[in-house]
């Protein structure tokens, strides 16, 4: 009897030593799993607002003048959409063939997991996946690529976490925003603009059809570059919305029997395209108007992108034809508003070839296209435009500065040493006033590059840039008030919030009217019987000056009308000559021609200035006769002086 009992006390011993033993086991293991497929699992968001901005690449979407997208630079983004902005069938595009019992399940689907499974089972491949559209996102956003069990229950048990913790509306809405949909586009809005040139809200049933394909194999599906694939899996989301009974027959043999197509050149990649150089200084812009650290920025400009694409086709048909004779391999083309917005920048002939924005970071000599400053210094300070002056040789401090003819033509008026871009008339008003007046009339009228304080200055020795330079043009047509230019109109993020809107400025008075005016006729006559005779216009009034650096390695036309202020310069960027390349020749027919052509559908209107005064036959005697008789008296004139001035392209 106690042998038996022990017996049976030993058994029990036993079974409950292998229970004991086994629940530990199981229980150690239950750890081990717990902590192997979990250990690390991140922490499931509180609320939507981290997800929208989370592991987003830096992009940089720009756009022209009327929010229309010119280029993209990394991903391309767009404002978050609100799910009732959307049409109905595409929201059910996407839940048909992704996720059909979205509404119904906790993140997980189980009923979707165990038919995957079946159906993967008999094909004996993965032939369907069992992903809701919230594990989808908890893939996307939170966890990483990996592909492998314990990845998926930790997407399975965050997918969970993150419907107790948001609404089915701020999920859907944040998977449509967020996922990524091929060609380098994130989110449905990125998406419609990207392939269908239009809003989200305004896509049609096959376009829908076609986006809703995406999710399964962007990059493989992208229409853009398999097109047929995209299309045989966006007719089985038409298929599935039948099916669901989201849309009827009709609606779906009408969507099959007109299949959506991409609209080809919606988004070019800035870095192959025109518009290059534009980008690169509204990046500069934004970073400095907005010097936080923001990922991902909307730059709104004031560019026009048909004249901006004009101007690039003009520049580049000119030096494609006359470059190789001319010597001339570069230039570059600004165009201003009179309030200082920036309608048009070409910074070089290629941005592919060459990144180097010649309309702002060359700095180069203006020659005599800075003379315009000089007068504008010696107006101010009491000269008048029909004052006499004496063009002969001067020595100023040991400098003796020559005209480009090499003649000299005597006693003329000031206004007649401008329009023929006589060098002493220029070189002695700027000796008189002295060479800080004419420094403090460049930076009043907005040149911000240092001046030299020399007497060379007066003949365009300093360095300058095409745009500062085209900005102190603008201050003369402009009735002498200065308007900076400017490029950026705003700076937003992807999600539509504004953080920075460039707000009208007071203009400041650089000169008085009169002075402006006096030089706004005088740069007229420039254009009707001197040096820029080739920038005129058939059908309205302009102003403007030419400008030839020393050995013609700088060639510039900037002249303006009532409607712009527009600058042209030409050279090489090695600083190498041209082939005797003027201002008044290749720099003024570019302008011409590019003027010409943004004006055609603008009517004529008078600068604010008068016109040069006609003079009559007795005056053209009466000067005729006074240039002979200062050549006859004057005994500084040199031997062969001419009356005639054959420079009339400088």
């Amino acid at each position: 009897m106690a042998e038996r009992d022990r017996r049976e006390s030993r058994k029990r011993l036993i079974f409950w030593g292998g229970i004991t033993t086994t629940t530990a086991a199981l229980l150690i293991s239950a750890i081990w799993f717990w902590h192997w497929a979990f250990h690390d699992l991140p922490t499931a968001p509180d609320d939507a607002a981290s997800l929208w901005s989370t592991r987003r690449d830096p992009s940089v979407t720009l756009q022209d003048r009327q929010g229309e997208v010119l280029a993209v630079r990394g991903p391309l983004y767009a404002p978050a959409v609100a799910l009732d902005s959307l049409p109905e069938h595409t929201v059910l595009a996407f839940l048909a063939i992704e996720d059909r019992r979205f509404y119904e399940h906790d993140g997980i689907d189980r009923r979707g997991i165990a038919r995957a499974l079946w159906r993967n089972f008999r094909a004996g491949q993965t032939v369907q996946g069992g992903s809701t559209i919230t594990m989808q996102l908890v893939k996307n956003l939170i966890l990483t690529p990996e592909r492998s069990i314990r990845r998926k229950l930790q997407e399975m048990r965050l997918a969970r976490a993150l419907e107790r913790n948001l609404t089915k509306t701020e999920i859907l809405e944040l998977y449509l925003n967020r996922i990524y949909l091929g060609a380098n586009a994130y989110g449905i809005e990125a998406a419609a603009r990207r392939y269908f040139d239009k809003s989200a809200s305004e896509l049609t049933l096959a376009e829908s059809a076609l986006l809703a394909a995406l999710p399964k194999a962007p990059s493989r599906l992208d229409p853009t570059a398999n097109l047929a694939a995209a299309q045989q899996r966006a007719a089985r989301v038409i298929a599935a919305m039948a099916d669901a009974g989201y849309i009827t027959e009709a609606e779906a043999i009408g969507a099959l029997a007109l299949p959506a197509e991409p609209v080809p050149g919606t988004i070019i990649p800035a870095v192959a395209s025109r518009y290059g150089h534009v980008f690169d200084y509204a990046i500069a812009e934004a970073r400095r108007l907005v010097p936080e650290d923001i990922p991902d920025l909307v730059i709104r400009t004031t560019i026009d992108r048909e004249m901006l694409e004009e101007g690039q086709a003009v520049l580049n048909a000119f030096i494609a034809e006359e470059g190789e004779t001319s010597q001339v391999s570069e230039g570059a083309i600004v165009v201003l508003e009179p309030d200082g917005a920036i309608r048009s920048m070409v910074g070089g002939r290629e941005y592919v070839d060459s990144q180097f924005n010649r309309a702002v970071q060359a700095q180069r000599q203006p020659g005599s296209a800075f003379k315009p400053i000089v007068f504008a210094a010696a107006v101010e300070a009491g000269a008048d435009p029909s004052m006499a002056v004496w063009d002969e040789p001067v020595d100023l401090e040991g400098w003796s500065p020559q005209n480009f003819s090499g003649n000299y033509r005597g006693l003329i008026t000031l206004q007649d040493a401008l329009k023929r871009s006589i060098n002493t008339v220029a070189a002695q008003i700027a000796d008189e006033i002295g060479i800080p007046a004419v420094i403090d009339m460049g930076r009043r009228m907005g040149i911000r590059s240092d001046l030299p304080n020399l007497p060379a200055l007066a003949l365009g020795a300093g360095e300058v840039n095409l745009l500062e330079l085209t900005g102190a043009y603008a201050t003369i047509a402009n009735e002498g008030e200065r308007q900076r230019p400017y490029l950026v109109l705003s700076v937003s993020n992807s999600l539509g919030d504004e953080l920075y809107r460039h707000s009208e400025t007071a203009p400041v008075r650089a000169m008085s009217v009169e002075t402006a005016h006096a030089m706004s006729t005088m740069m007229q006559d420039v254009i009707l019987s001197g040096t820029g005779r080739r920038a005129a216009l058939s059908d309205r009034q302009v102003a403007g000056k030419t400008g030839t650096s020393q050995s013609f390695r700088d060639a510039w036309f900037i002249g303006f009308t009532a409607d712009y202020t527009a600058g042209v310069w030409v050279g090489n960027d090695d600083d190498s000559p041209m082939n005797e390349v003027t201002g008044g020749g290749l720099p003024a027919r570019i302008w011409q021609d590019y003027m010409t052509r943004i004006h055609a559908d603008r009517p004529a209107r008078a600068l604010s200035a008068n016109a040069p005064r006609v003079r009559t036959e007795r005056e053209d005697r009466l000067a005729a006769f006074y240039s002979e008789l200062s050549g006859l008296f004057s005994d500084v004139l040199e031997d062969g002086a001419t009356v005639d001035d054959p420079s009339m392209d400088r």
